[in-house]
């Protein structure tokens, strides 16, 4: 009798670690030039914009303007290195370095293929979380223990925005078409989803729609933990995080398994 498929193919973790190592070896590879701008960025954001409107503003939901502008930050950068990971990168390792036809020629699938591409994405999602959690610590800019939450928060955002942007990935056809993507979906949720002002403050007929993004619901279970502030609302953002990764992830495998094989 032929071997069964179990045995051709190793373990699914080991699977699943090997596209996700790969990744990493390539990441570090330059790691200053990759690593050393999430300390940067926040610190320029912050100074441009926290210092400067903080004395304006002064405080917002109980917090200092600054204070509150960092906590966002910590989910926007897991949202702004997965989607580009899993949108740009992907892209390029599809259709022009042709990446994934030597990586699917080891023993694993276009499904384990893609998995460990979210996989991937969640992770760079922790870094990056953890990266600006150590620069705000560091001016004192938020205050531990509570947010020490970010990378597991970041962690979930990068898994969300990495599976949405590999959906993205399977409908484009030219490199081009991912400025819609940033412009037209990414950047209106840096401003609508409670990053830089509560979303009650919006017009009614605009806050159904923040409710919906799922940035939303990062930015809230991290600011709800770090002030520790439950209730009865952070169980819907849970599931929504929960049930947005299952489907879109399902999705995305489904879409893109046909345009890796064909």
């Amino acid at each position: 009798m032929p071997p069964s498929n179990a045995r051709l193919y190793p373990p699914l973790w080991r699977r699943l670690y090997s596209v996700w190592f790969r990744h990493v070896r390539v990441y570090t590879r330059h790691l200053i030039s990759n690593g050393f701008p999430p300390f940067l960025e926040p610190l320029i954001f912050l100074g441009g914009i926290g210092l400067g409107l903080g004395d304006y503003i002064g405080r917002m939901d109980n917090m200092a303007y600054i204070e509150y502008l960092a906590t966002g930050l910590l989910c926007t950068a897991a949202m702004w290195t997965a989607a580009f990971e899993c949108s740009y990168g992907t892209f390029i390792r599809l259709e022009f370095e042709k990446v994934y036809d030597g990586m699917l020629a080891a023993p694993i699938t276009a499904e384990n293929l893609i998995v460990g591409e979210i996989l991937w994405a969640g992770t760079k999602g922790v870094f990056f979380s953890f990266a600006v959690l150590c620069v705000l610590s560091l001016f004192r800019i938020i205050h531990l223990p509570h947010a020490l939450i970010a990378p597991f928060v970041g962690f979930l955002t990068g898994t969300m925005f990495g599976a949405l942007s590999l959906l993205i990935t399977s409908y484009v056809k030219t490199i081009n078409h991912f400025n819609f993507y940033m412009t037209g979906l990414l950047s209106p949720m840096f401003f609508f989803c409670g990053v830089v002002f509560p979303i009650s403050k919006l017009p009614p007929q605009v806050y159904p729609i923040a409710q919906i993004l799922p940035l939303t619901h990062s930015v809230r279970i991290l600011r709800a933990v770090y002030l520790v502030q439950f209730d009865a609302l952070l169980l819907w953002d849970v599931s929504y995080i929960v049930l947005f990764i299952t489907l879109i992830s399902f999705f995305a495998v489904k879409r893109l398994k046909k345009r890796l094989i064909n």
